[in-house]
């Protein structure tokens, strides 16, 4: 018998050339990535949002990762916005669209062979502001019609970018008793957890009506807020005392790095 640490190796040897004969062949690609959301994704507690924001930050670690050639992204949070606000025909839709079609003229005045190594992708991160009890655009909003509103949304971006690939991530954990220009509460919060199998049902539908383009994103974030709220959220006023809501800095990181993770399991599918 090999010692322990011997053997360790061993299988330390073993688990990287399996990772490299995994990647053998498949070719690096450029991700072309929109992110929608609302003032989490925008960065709203963030310092220099432009470089820390979740959608940076989730750039920053794709780029780190083994497949990964380039990182184009946008940046389309919106703070307050919901479900409703990027429904075709609003003026949210219409700036995700305009970054979106810029990515994709990209990718069509590649060569056939080279728009194989490109992905236009859209990370989506919705139902903080549709969970709340009042005060933002049609809040509160029930389970199915935010299922309802998601899947407006992703129709509209598949029958546009034919090939896209669509990413939902599920919200973080916010407190008991956030209320800054809305109402939330413990009562939004219970609603935003009811979005969760909304999300689970659709990512089931788009498997046989989209298959491989539809993908159920990072599950991990509202437990990881909940316990690490302190050092992870910022400390805001509101009309029941200090709340948690936004991420700071560091939690943008931790975000920004579970969405990348996602993103990757999406784009590189057939790698693995």
């Amino acid at each position: 018998m090999y010692p322990t640490h011997r053997r360790r190796n061993l299988w330390v040897i073993v688990a990287i050339f399996a990772l490299i004969c995994g990647f053998n062949g498949v070719k690096k690609k450029t991700l072309h990535i929109v992110f929608i959301g609302d003032s989490i994704t925008y960065g709203a507690a963030v310092q220099d949002r432009d470089h820390f924001a979740p959608p940076a930050a989730a750039a920053s670690a794709l780029q780190l990762m083994a497949l990964v050639k380039n990182i184009e992204f946008y940046n389309a949070g919106k703070s307050g916005a919901t479900t409703l606000d990027f429904l075709p025909g609003t003026d949210y839709f219409h700036n995700v669209t305009e970054a979106a079609d810029k990515f994709y003229q990209q990718q069509k005045e590649l060569t056939s062979s080279e728009q194989l190594t490109n992905e236009l992708i859209f990370s989506i991160m919705l139902g903080t502001n549709d969970s709340a009890i009042e005060g933002t655009h049609g809040a509160p909003v029930p389970p199915t019609k935010y299922q309802h509103n998601l899947e407006v949304l992703i129709d509209s971006l598949l029958v546009r970018y034919p090939g896209a690939k669509i990413v939902i991530q599920q919200a973080p954990w916010y407190s008991d008793n956030t209320y800054n220009g809305a109402k939330y509460l413990k009562q939004g919060r219970q609603r935003l957890l009811s979005y969760n199998p909304a999300i689970h049902d659709l990512v089931s539908h788009y498997k046989s009506t989209n298959a491989n383009q539809v993908f159920l994103g990072d599950q991990t974030a509202f437990d990881y807020f909940k316990k690490h709220h302190n050092k992870s959220m910022a400390p805001e006023k509101g009309h029941q005392g200090v709340f948690y809501l936004h991420p700071n800095n560091a939690g943008s990181a931790v975000l920004g790095n579970k969405w990348a993770k996602a993103i990757y399991k999406a784009a590189f599918k057939n790698a693995f």
